[in-house]
């Protein structure tokens, strides 16, 4: 195994973060002598970020307490385009003021895991659109056009298996790589960016930027990029039977975080921890070679470390202390995640599949059918019988609520308003 000299090569390696970096022993010495400034790209597709994301979000936050300088780079301009990368499809096109509606949302999502301000190696947040909008398109094709060979953006796999599946591709979506690019040299002449960072699906549009820069403006860059992360079952990361686990509580309550969190399979526990926490390595292993029965409180202390630096350590703890006093207590918990429905239409009865899916407990009507039919579904903690049950009135409490459950880890309170 390579010994790395500086702190954040040594750490991210040590951690699986790593999928693929250009020229690792020649970034190793130029972060071990000094700071350095690195960014990664987000586009503005919607107010929050999801637990896909989560892996790159930590990569940047161990760049900052390592001694560096992150930028995050909102992609005010080349969402107006859409990333075609491992896409059948193009992305919508936003409107600004829904771009810059979803920018803000993002913002709160790095607020809670990097520090922003004016030092040495605090965080900076950039928008693209600062410079991308402004550009002229004949100067634009003479000065960086003339550098990208059509023939290897067509071997790019994002956008071979789109032409392989005959999938429509526009013109459009064909420039983003050349803006992706084009953003790298940008950061570097304003900033003295020197390190692209970014998922596994990206290292073709980043060596892209890294050799525009070389080109332009001679300088001297780096790629690095983070494995895919998939469950030990083969699931995708970041999904849950209600859809994505979004980073901002709005979205998804920090309950619910929890809990996704908790529900991590056996095998993924260490690994999770490595990537998602800042938890000693000894410790980790520790927590890792525990089986059986046991394994469960490793998956607790994986779920309130990572809800911790999602959502606060408050809110992390009180999750905890739900779903212990829900699940080991048995008490309702009025903590647990909350809807509310017009009495008036529990009193004329809402069929209970509805419910489920409104409720969040499952991700369309038909999923909650299954549900229900699987013997999943419990209404105040007794079996639905069959997916044609009604929910009314009567089956609300003294206080008005009633608790809906998928499975015996998911729990919503539905309240008559």
């Amino acid at each position: 195994m390579t010994v790395f000299k500086s702190d954040f090569m040594r750490i991210v390696h040590e951690r699986g973060m790593v999928h693929q970096c250009s020229d690792a022993a020649r970034l190793d010495e130029l972060l071990a002598s000094g700071s350095r400034t690195a960014y990664i790209g987000f586009d503005c597709t919607a107010d929050s970020l999801h637990v896909g994301s989560l892996l790159q979000i930590m990569m940047l936050r161990w760049w900052q307490k390592t001694g560096h300088k992150p930028i995050t780079l909102m992609g005010g301009g080349t969402t107006k385009i859409g990333d075609p990368s491992f896409r059948d499809e193009a992305r919508p096109l936003l409107t600004d003021d829904q771009i810059d509606v979803n920018m803000a949302g993002i913002r709160k999502v790095f607020s809670k895991y990097l520090t922003f301000g004016d030092g040495p190696t605090d965080a900076m947040m950039v928008n693209n659109a600062d410079w991308l909008d402004t550009l002229l398109y004949i100067p634009m094709l003479r000065e960086v056009g003339r550098h990208f060979s059509v023939n290897r953006m067509l071997s790019m796999d994002s956008v071979k298996l789109r032409l392989e599946r005959d999938q429509p591709f526009s013109f459009l979506e064909f420039n983003y790589m050349i803006l992706q690019s084009y953003d790298f040299v940008e950061l570097f002449k304003r900033h003295g960016c020197i390190m692209q960072m970014g998922g596994s699906d990206q290292w073709g549009n980043i060596v892209m930027g890294v050799d525009l820069g070389r080109r332009l403006q001679s300088a001297e860059l780096f790629a690095v990029t983070t494995p895919l992360i998939a469950t030990s079952s083969g699931a995708k990361m970041g999904k849950s039977m209600a859809g994505a686990v979004w980073l901002n509580a709005e979205r998804v309550s920090p309950y619910d975080f929890w809990q996704y969190w908790r529900n991590t399979e056996d095998a993924d526990v260490g690994r999770f921890l490595k990537l998602f926490t800042e938890m000693p390595l000894d410790e980790i292993a520790r927590l890792e070679a525990l089986s059986g029965q046991e394994i469960n409180e490793a998956k607790k202390i994986l779920a309130t470390e990572v809800t911790a630096l999602a959502h606060g350590r408050q809110a992390a703890d009180e999750a905890a202390e739900t779903a212990r006093r829900t699940f080991e207590e048995g008490d309702r918990a009025d903590s647990l995640p909350t809807v509310n429905v017009p009495r008036m239409r529990l009193a004329a009865g809402i069929p209970a599949f509805e419910l489920l899916h409104e409720a969040g407990l499952a991700a369309s009507r038909n999923e909650a059918r299954k549900l229900i039919k699987g013997g999943g579904a419990r209404l105040n903690d007794r079996p639905i019988a069959s997916d044609t049950a009604v929910v009314g009135d009567g089956d609300l409490d003294t206080s008005g609520t009633l608790k809906l459950s998928a499975g015996r880890k998911r729990h919503v309170l539905v309240k008559a308003a």
